[in-house]
């Protein structure tokens, strides 16, 4: 097959092509910057139907595997910048690819709609734009597409593509290489590496799956996984238990003082906590082992601002 992969030279997109590349697929690359193994630079949050369509005559497939960083703050209300960012750009590509006779994709998603899903009385959509957008983004796609589109729901992603890491993972490399002391609450996160991250999306493309696919390795607290960064980077050392009503309390501060300023990230930081303390474990996981994309993710200092 003929693939075009968007965001193609970022973590979990260079994974994808690597992976397509090694099973005996033709990958094309669009991304929003210019550098060696981008084919097309086009700005997903600019780029028109038309423009689309230009770059997807003559494939049979399409990956999206751009990111957006849910923490960062946004001016209120920020529904139409969370909208303009992951549901419009979505919309355009699969409207184009529908045009052009692609016959299946795949949508990099979070694994925040697996539970909204599981879990309808949390009222995830509801309570946080970000799990709002990222619900409306798949149903986008597949709506403007009308043809099978697989959207894989991912949670903490590890591992490195060259300098490419996870956009989360500089503050926790810096915190567990510091002298301060290691202190986290109850709950929990799933993880996976981005190789099985692309490893899933391959198959789903192989297969022409439209399913919703949540993906994980491993299932960790947040206690065991700051563990094994802290040894990653050298620095072990445990990690103790912070009181969830300490918890519950900063991000409730923090909440505040965003408000006070006008502003907003994607998940509300009133209802935070409730996702913070819980087990957001995935079952089954693939089984494929976590532990050589964590240590990778954490081989080296990681830049501020990455």
């Amino acid at each position: 097959m003929r693939i075009l992969v968007v965001g193609g030279s970022g973590l979990i997109g260079a994974h994808v092509v690597d992976v397509l590349r090694g099973r005996g697929h033709v990958v094309t690359t669009a991304a929003r910057t210019a550098r060696a193994g981008v084919d097309h630079v086009l700005d997903v949050e600019q780029a028109s139907v038309d423009s689309w369509a230009a770059v997807l005559s003559g494939h049979d497939g399409v990956v999206y595997a751009t990111r957006t960083d849910e923490q960062r703050p946004l001016p209120k209300p920020v529904y139409p910048a969370f909208r303009a960012t992951l549901v419009a750009p979505v919309e355009r590509l699969f409207t184009a690819a529908r045009a052009a006779g692609l016959s299946r994709g795949v949508v990099m998603g979070s694994y925040y709609t697996h539970f909204h899903r599981l879990n309808p009385a949390w009222r995830l959509a509801e309570r946080h734009t970000y799990i709002r957008c990222r619900v409306e983004q798949a149903a986008a796609g597949r709506s403007a597409a009308g043809l099978p589109v697989a959207v894989l729901e991912l949670p903490f992603v590890f591992g490195r593509a060259g300098e490419r890491v996870p956009n989360w993972a500089g503050a926790l490399d810096r915190w567990a290489r510091s002298r301060s002391p290691l202190l986290l609450p109850v709950g929990g996160t799933a993880g996976a590496s981005a190789r099985s991250v692309a490893e899933v999306a391959a198959d789903a493309l192989e297969q022409g799956s439209g399913a919703d696919i949540p993906v994980a390795d491993e299932n960790l607290t947040w206690t065991a996984m700051l563990t094994r960064i802290a040894a990653a980077v050298g620095r072990p050392r445990p990690v103790r238990r912070l009181p969830a009503s300490v918890a519950r309390a900063a991000l409730r501060a923090g909440g505040a003082v965003l408000a006070s300023s006008r502003k907003e990230p994607g998940v509300n930081p009133s209802y935070l906590a409730d996702l913070l303390l819980t087990d957001l474990f995935v079952e089954p996981t693939t089984g494929r082992p976590l532990e050589p994309a964590l240590r990778e993710t954490f081989a080296e200092p990681i830049p501020r601002g990455r």
